[in-house]
């Protein structure tokens, strides 16, 4: 019953709705009318933001990364919270058949023409969708895909680096189009109104994505990426999906965090808690983000200890019965594809792999403030001397160790899958291997502030390891005759996913 409304409600989401198409390879040329790029554009837009922030990715990247967890009295997440098998089915379902087939149509009927700027948005966004894809679930089919009108109805799976291979071909093709003559209806852009410069530098934003992301990887060059970096050309502010765009008081063009919590759904005030790996690194630092975050006591529950029943701060209330912080999520959030925080983090990371301290500060410090700005806050005094979070020299791992924590803080509520793939790459937050249920109460005052924990629920499920992937989605191995065996868990790691750590 659950996984059917989630669905109704990913459905629901399409503010331009263009769901009749849930097949893959379906022949976008046999419908009997053929809508405008001007009417598919800002639905694929949506279409990709209601993922990122939706279902599988937005509940599934919060629980994995710990910015919250299962609640004692629901059940919905003691699957997710518990590293049992997860195959973000919905969310690959919802990408497929709307956003990818649609972006596809565009370019189709696009690609001879002489005003370029819906073909460029529309291959942009078709890289950006494909890499979340590649990017959660590793290899996949890719070459062979969305083309049902070619007589291919069993795509066959490709590799990862393969697929990224393409994809950087891609972007960089994309970026010799030449679209200052170019131009598009404004009203049909959610995320810049028709600026075809932005988009430009998106496209640009984008490729710094696809190359840093491969940093563990034999095919990453530093020096390039730096070469890259300083020809410039980068979003200055965040490519979102704007949250005037959202009708809170109408079901189904609500925020998508906020469909699972308006309306009678109540998941945000019954079912989930603040993980106290997340709320205690805030609250020790005193990070200023925390009341924009959280509402109520300053306390989180263990990660996955939905089963206790036993008094583990010791304050007379057990376990089941605590009151614990409760996520804020507004109706006028934005969705960032890509944000001010992480553009400027991704650099900073680059210059401390150069040794260029001064500039990886600097650019560290943009996405500190950037995060700030994004909640509110004008008070920068945390990165200032003396605060938590101010650029400490050194080696490059602690400038990679100090980058990642700030991104971890800065994606809660705005990129939970994207904090989750970025903790895959870079191992930070790092993981304590502290037994939680062996002694509870030594473990709450013990506890190991600024890494992650192994769920309570979960501990033996991945030999001590954490989430790396969904397993493959069941649409996919029920459905395509060339699908590979299914995953065995949640523990295996993407091609990309190469550095050491768990």
């Amino acid at each position: 019953m659950k996984k059917n409304l989630i669905i109704l409600c990913i459905t629901a989401l399409m503010l331009l709705s263009c769901s009749d198409w849930l097949d893959v390879n379906h022949d976008p040329n046999a419908l009997e009318e053929i809508p405008s790029a001007s009417s598919l554009l800002p639905a694929s837009e949506v279409g990709i933001g209601n993922n990122l922030m939706g279902w599988d990715m937005g509940f599934g990247g919060a629980f994995w990364v710990e910015y919250w967890t299962q609640s004692n009295s629901a059940s919905q997440f003691k699957s997710i919270c518990g590293y049992m098998p997860e195959d973000f089915n919905t969310a690959y379902r919802s990408l497929y058949s709307q956003p990818l087939t649609d972006l596809k149509r565009i370019k189709d009927m696009t690609v001879e023409d002489e005003n370029r700027g819906y073909y460029f948005i529309a291959e942009a966004l078709s890289i950006y969708a494909w890499q979340i894809v590649t990017d959660v679930w590793g290899d996949m089919p890719y070459f062979e895909a969305l083309k049902g009108n070619e007589g291919i109805l069993h795509p066959k799976q490709d590799k990862q680096q393969d697929i990224y291979a393409d994809l950087k071909t891609r972007i960089d093709e994309l970026l010799k189009i030449d679209i200052r003559n170019s131009s598009i209806i404004g009203s049909s852009d959610y995320i810049f109104g028709g600026d075809l410069n932005q988009w430009y530098a998106f496209a640009n934003s984008l490729k710094l994505k696809l190359m840093i992301r491969l940093s563990e990887t034999e095919n990453y060059n530093n020096a390039d990426v730096l070469n890259f970096i300083e020809s410039g050309g980068f979003l200055t502010g965040s490519a979102s999906i704007s949250g005037d765009i959202w009708n809170d008081n109408m079901e189904g063009k609500r925020h998508p965090m906020r469909e699972f919590e308006t309306g009678g759904a109540n998941y945000f005030t019954s079912n989930v808690f603040a993980c106290k790996t997340f709320i205690d690194y805030l609250s020790v630092n005193a990070d200023p983000r925390l009341s924009t975050l959280f509402s109520g006591v300053v306390k989180g529950a263990f990660f996955g200890d939905f089963g206790s029943t036993e008094d583990s701060d010791n304050n007379g209330t057990t376990d089941d019965k605590e009151t614990y912080a409760k996520a804020i999520l507004l109706p006028n959030m934005d969705i960032p594809l890509i944000s001010a925080w992480e553009l400027n983090f991704w650099i900073s990371e680059v210059y401390a792999r150069a040794g260029n301290d001064a500039k990886a500060k600097e650019y560290y410090e943009n996405g500190v403030k950037a995060s700030l700005a994004q909640h509110g806050i004008s008070d920068e005094s945390i990165i200032g001397t003396g605060g938590y979070a101010e650029w400490k020299s050194g080696d490059i791992e602690v400038a990679i160790k100090q980058i990642a924590m700030q991104k971890w803080v800065a994606n809660c509520n705005y990129q939970h899958i994207e904090a989750f793939l970025e903790r895959n790459r870079t191992k930070y937050p790092s993981v304590n291997e502290i037994d939680i249920a062996r002694d509870r109460q030594s473990a709450w005052i013990n506890f190991p502030v600024g890494e992650l924990t192994i769920s309570v629920a979960g501990r033996g499920t991945l030999g001590g390891n954490l989430p790396a992937s969904p397993t493959y989605p069941e649409w996919y191995v029920s459905r395509n005759n060339n699908a590979p065996a299914q995953k065995a868990n949640i523990g295996q790691k993407v091609w990309w996913n190469q550095k050491a750590g768990k």
